[in-house]
């Protein structure tokens, strides 16, 4: 078995979720709600599919970029609902009102982790690819690999701390929401009720993401071993085409990246675990792509949800 590094500051399943959810709120006074509602039932569903169907702690990419696409939908139905006349007009009646001030605390903070991560992906992608130009050097006899695997293993470890700081931004978000204001009218009730799940929604997922890049690393035991060594040393040795199921993107490139540094194979073996590595970096690099895109795209959203805000409780 691979042993790994965990992150004991937050748990892959979070224990207390959604208890807004559970109030009973009064019918919605316009259709733009329920298209929300529509969006939000959406991703409620993913949600529950990811969390059923990943026996690991992180989900894959191609999933998360499903609720990330899910999260544009919702919240470009968000953006015709903060321009409805009457919902500006509800929201501006009450700029001092503790939720209201939860509500702009938490676009900001979004904003913050959506950058943040962004940011992240970034990072890897140039990392990934730095890798796949090494694999490629490899091909034609260039054998300073260790340096660029010992390069990306230790950004995937730097990447933890990053992660651990937006989880922590994250859980003080869900925590503020565990009470419902009570005394609104119908209509501001549902909007306030729609806002504060898509907070809460858009938590999970951007949780869900987190805990994809932060994929643990084989934790390294202190030795004369290089980190490719220990890759090697503690991996799983696995056969060239062994890739399960549940395992994430990072984590078969793990595997075919240890592969590599199996020694007393033939060059003909050699080669195939070159293109086999090639393979798997080449989905990684497709699968941070994909996030990326979805990141950018849920960015732009995020700003012009919190410009509405803004703008309803400047006039």
């Amino acid at each position: 078995m691979m042993k790994r590094a965990t992150i004991a500051s937050f748990s892959p399943k979070p224990t207390k979720r959604y208890n807004v959810r559970s109030i009973s709120m009064p019918t919605r006074s316009h259709p733009t709600t329920l298209r929300i509602e529509e969006e939000l039932n959406k991703l409620k569903a993913w949600e529950a599919t990811t969390t059923s169907s990943s026996s690991s702690n992180s989900s894959k990419a191609d999933s998360i970029c499903k609720g990330l696409s899910g999260l544009e939908d919702l919240y470009k139905c968000i953006e015709e609902l903060l321009q409805l006349p009457l919902t500006q007009k509800a929201l501006a009646l009450h700029p001092n009102e503790k939720w209201m001030e939860e509500l702009l605390d938490g676009s900001v903070k979004y904003l913050d982790v959506c950058g943040n991560t962004r940011d992240v992906i970034l990072t890897v992608k140039e990392s990934v690819r730095e890798l796949e130009s090494a694999l490629r050097r490899r091909m034609v006899g260039d054998s300073s690999l260790e340096d660029n695997v010992n390069a990306y293993v230790s950004l995937r470890k730097k990447m933890k701390k990053e992660v651990v700081k937006c989880m922590a931004a994250m859980k003080q978000m869900d925590q503020k929401y565990e009470v419902f204001p009570m005394g609104l009218d119908n209509h501001l009730a549902a909007v306030v009720r729609v806002l504060r799940e898509a907070s809460l929604i858009t938590s999970s997922i951007f949780q869900s993401l987190l805990l994809f890049l932060s994929t643990p690393v084989l934790k390294p035991r202190p030795s004369r071993w290089s980190l490719v060594s220990i890759l090697v040393q503690k991996g799983v040795l696995a056969c060239e085409n062994y890739q399960h199921k549940s395992m994430n993107e990072l984590e078969n490139v793990d595997i075919a990246i240890s592969n590599l540094f199996v020694n007393n194979a033939s060059e003909d073996v050699v080669a195939e675990k070159i293109e086999s590595a090639q393979r798997k970096l080449e989905i990684l690099d497709g699968s941070i792509e994909g996030l990326e895109n979805g990141l950018e795209g849920l960015f732009r959203l995020l700003i012009h949800t919190r410009v509405s805000l803004l703008n309803i409780l400047s006039h």
